[in-house]
């Protein structure tokens, strides 16, 4: 999570959605329209009704492992199984990273659940899976946590239900994809984000990751009206995620302290060079139907 949550202001009006009980006014489209050039069904641009289904099963699918892995990362946090709930803990993120944009959606339940301390207000109360990392981490313990790791695990399942009521559409999802990458920018590429467990490049791939998923779900209407862009989104997240190999370790990654200087900016120009075309995509989203 970010102060300036650059990926909530691009879900600006599902949040109005989200808080007014109404519903996003649907892009029409008739009919599924040729790929110009190609042939057989496979060749059609799906209608906003395909590439919306095909994004909400992708963040419903993340919101139920979300659940999961919470549930698994805290209660080991409540039984005080501290090595348990350290190698439970980037796991158990990232599945809320990939569809974080979402999650922003929903008020309140974004900051309860993902705030980093300097994101809390004055007189506002630390909570979530940063809260729980610095004890963790700092303290090397698991006391006084119960109830945290209860709250957590009570709004990740209140989550899970209201993303299933959430309004979608192409072009939506298009910017939730630039927002994910801005995550990265803002407060991965940094270290911010998980300072004390340096666990960040669990995150920094989980963001790509997700924004791979809405790029996906949308990129047929791209590829009808500029294959080029299309093909050069592709290889930047090839290119990223191809970035991300040499700091694997086992499941996971090495610690972010590893990496040096020339490293996080390595990483910080591919997303870059994959931000600037993909941020082109919503415009041609919107003009495609």
């Amino acid at each position: 999570m970010t102060s300036c949550r650059t990926a909530g202001l691009a879900l600006a009006a599902l949040v109005l959605v989200a808080a007014c009980g109404g519903s996003a006014t649907p892009i029409p489209i008739a009919s599924s329209v040729p790929v110009v050039g190609s042939t057989g069904p496979e060749a059609s641009i799906p209608t906003a009704a395909d590439a919306v289904s095909t994004y909400r099963a992708y963040i419903e699918m993340n919101t139920d492992l979300l659940v999961t892995r919470t549930k698994a990362f805290t209660d080991a946090v409540i039984a005080g199984k501290l090595a348990e709930a350290k190698a439970l803990y980037a796991p158990a993120r990232e599945p809320y990273e990939r569809i974080e944009p979402v999650a922003e959606v929903f008020g309140d339940l974004d900051p309860a659940i993902d705030a980093r301390i300097n994101d809390v207000p004055a007189g506002g109360t630390f909570t979530g899976f940063h809260r729980i990392e610095e004890a963790l981490w700092t303290k090397n313990s698991t006391a006084g946590m119960a109830p945290i790791a209860k709250k957590l695990q009570a709004d990740v399942i209140q989550l899970q239900a209201l993303v299933k009521t959430v309004d979608l559409d192409p072009a939506t999802i298009a910017n939730g994809a630039v927002g994910l990458l801005n995550e990265v920018s803002s407060s991965k590429i940094t270290g911010e984000e998980d300072r004390y467990s340096h666990t960040d490049l669990w995150d920094f791939e989980a963001n790509v990751v997700g924004a791979q998923e809405a790029w996906n779900s949308v990129k047929a209407f791209v590829v009808a009206r500029s294959p080029d862009l299309a093909a050069t989104i592709d290889s930047g997240f090839a290119a990223v995620l191809a970035g991300l190999d040499p700091f694997k370790k086992g499941d996971g990654f090495v610690s972010y302290t590893v990496l040096k200087p020339a490293d996080t900016l390595a990483l910080s120009q591919l997303i870059d060079a994959l931000a600037d075309p993909l941020s082109q995509v919503a415009a041609i989203v919107v003009t495609a139907q």
